[in-house]
């Protein structure tokens, strides 16, 4: 159950909704502590306002990639990736390509740089 309910508090972090005051400037290091904090926690993660922290700041990240895709697009720049219209990406495909990074590149990494880097990696054009 401890598992579960910490599994359903880290898909939280990227549902649909509004990204609040976040940027997708926090390092990918930030963001994996939090995660792994909140996971710890269990069940009592559910009342954590980290939840809502890490959530608008998956969701600011994931706004900036799409806002970067429009503004190429209508610059005649060669996208980035290439995403189906309805792509999603979920919370353990991000904290597992958050753990990818080498320790000391976590630190200078944002969350708006690593969903890049996912989208590349996941949705390659070509």
């Amino acid at each position: 159950m401890r598992h579960r309910t910490a599994a359903v508090a880290l898909i939280a972090l990227l549902v649909a909704g509004p990204a609040s005051a976040q940027t997708g400037e926090m390092s990918a290091a930030a963001f994996l502590a939090k995660a792994d904090a909140l996971r710890a926690k269990g069940a009592m993660a559910l009342l954590s306002g980290d939840i809502k922290v890490l959530k608008a700041e998956g969701q600011a990240a994931g706004l900036a990639y799409r806002a970067r895709l429009k503004a190429d697009k209508a610059a005649g720049k060669p996208p980035h990736s290439c995403p189906p219209p309805k792509s999603k990406i979920n919370s353990t495909q991000v904290i597992e390509h958050l753990r990818a990074y080498p320790p000391a590149t976590r630190t200078r990494t944002t969350m708006k740089m690593a969903i890049a880097d996912l989208m590349v990696k996941t949705y390659p054009c070509g």
